[in-house]
């Protein structure tokens, strides 16, 4: 179930209260478009009482002509799409101040609530998902804001997922008007009536004057800090992805890190490692894409998770022009599984000889019935591979996936693994940085030992000057 804030008791969690808050305020004023899973936002409304002083207009075009003749058609071909939301939200927003401004005295702010969904269809495996999304006035006669959601609908009946549409609908007008003052509380309130058995909340944009204070990247992050969905993803210039829409069949080389900072040793593995990467089977520039991946377990600080702290590491990323995916799948396999949702094709996950050999930790997978040897059944498949980052040890011998020191127990499973290629060395590597650990880094700016700054990037090590993180004085 999805986390909330403790002190939520005392505020209005309930649907209908909710709408009918809306309702009864007399400053809103707008309308609502559905299209896909009948109008189930606007039914709460109406049963909730006095809706006639807050919606103009309902409508619900499900006939492709219909559609089309009103918001155009789509390059794409499809109706379920960001961008049909987009037209949806401003053809309908404008149709407001053209006819109504005039008309309405100016203590009003008018708001368009739309949305686009496919539900899950009878004996069909994908899930039902939609776009959802509000173009808002915050305060009456201002410039307008907006805020865009794309969900994936769990529940097994279809009419279950049109009762979630209509709450989750209701949730997100309510919170543009009474929750803009607090993006966490916003993000929360989004999940009132819901469990994340019901519905996955997998990527939220903000835009407008009135949004200002909102950064969608830390809204993505409270979605996976509080279990509403399993990743997010930014690309370098901060921008909010559709996980379905980055990863749908693609070749995928993912690094997994801390990145606390971005050292040499992530820039080597990340150019060395997809150099070959490429050289893979059916791999080219066209059809993969890279990406960081941060866990929430390797956001937390002593006590909480650090939104200060996730932040700056997602500005260091993008300022290495790499894509950035924050997921709450510690294990492997769990990563594993997310990636096989959306592709197919390759996945290659890289990863140092000391997280290969946190993997064979029996003691991580007390959870699962077969243990070490359940997840790595769902680890690997024909196309999932590890590549594996050399270490130098104590002696100064680089240790790799060959020599690694195991227990004489894992011996025959992992040459199991060796010999099938599921598990890889990698091909080259720069020698002269295998002594840069994050670790001993952050000891260095703590402590302002300048000997840090050649051990990462320039513009990493200007970055952290210029804006004193991670301790630095």
């Amino acid at each position: 179930m999805a986390k909330v804030n403790p002190n939520r008791g005392k505020e209005i969690t309930n649907t209908r209260q909710k709408a009918l808050e809306l309702n009864l305020d007399q400053r809103i004023y707008g309308t609502i478009a559905e299209i896909g899973a009948g109008q189930e936002t606007s039914r709460h409304f109406f049963r909730a009482g006095g809706a006639s002083g807050t919606i103009a207009k309902t409508m619900s075009a499900y006939d492709m002509a219909f559609s089309d003749a009103i918001y155009g058609k789509e390059e794409s071909g499809r109706y379920v799409c960001e961008s049909r939301l987009h037209k949806m939200l401003n053809h309908e927003f404008d149709l407001l101040i053209e006819r109504l401004e005039d008309k309405r005295v100016c203590d009003t702010a008018f708001f368009s609530f739309a949305n686009t969904v496919a539900t899950k269809k009878y004996q069909e495996t994908a899930d039902g998902h939609g776009w959802l999304g509000v173009k808002f006035q915050p305060k009456p006669c201002g410039p307008a804001s907006e805020v865009v959601i794309h969900v994936r609908l769990l529940d097994e009946e279809i009419l279950s997922q049109q009762s979630t549409l209509g709450i989750i609908g209701v949730n997100l007008l309510h919170a543009c008007y009474h929750k803009i003052q607090n993006p966490e509380e916003f993000v929360l309130s989004l999940m009132d009536g819901l469990t994340s058995k019901r519905i996955e909340i997998d990527m939220i944009r903000v835009e407008g004057e009135g949004l200002k204070h909102f950064d969608s990247r830390l809204l993505g992050f409270t979605l996976v800090k509080h279990n509403m969905t399993e990743a997010v993803i930014f690309d370098p210039q901060g921008n909010v992805l559709q996980p379905a829409e980055v990863l749908y069949k693609k070749n995928i080389f993912a690094l997994r890190g801390s990145f606390r900072p971005p050292t040499l040793v992530n820039i080597d593995m990340l150019e060395k490692g997809k150099k070959q990467f490429l050289k893979e089977e059916g791999v080219t520039e066209e059809n993969s894409i890279t990406l960081c991946e941060l866990t929430v377990q390797n956001l937390k600080g002593q006590t909480n998770l650090d939104r200060h702290d996730f932040m700056a590491r997602v500005d260091l990323l993008a300022q290495l022009g790499q894509m950035v995916l924050v997921s709450n799948k510690s294990e492997y396999y769990r990563l594993s599984k997310f990636f096989a949702r959306y592709t197919k094709n390759l996945v290659v996950m890289a990863l140092g000889t000391f997280s290969l050999v946190e993997l064979y930790k029996e003691d991580y997978y007390k959870d699962l019935w077969g243990g070490l040897l359940e997840s790595i059944g769902r680890l690997f498949s024909k196309r999932i591979k590890l590549y594996v980052y050399p270490i130098r040890d104590e002696k100064g011998e680089y240790v790799n996936s060959h020599n690694l020191p195991l227990p004489k127990s894992l011996k025959y499973l992992h040459q199991y693994l060796l010999e099938n290629e599921y598990i890889v060395d990698f091909e080259t590597y720069d020698k002269n940085v295998h002594h840069i650990f994050s670790r001993d880094i952050l000891k260095k700016i703590e402590s302002n030992d300048d000997s840090w700054i050649p051990m990462v990037p320039k513009v990493v090590a200007k970055t952290i000057i210029e804006k004193k993180l991670f301790g630095h004085s």
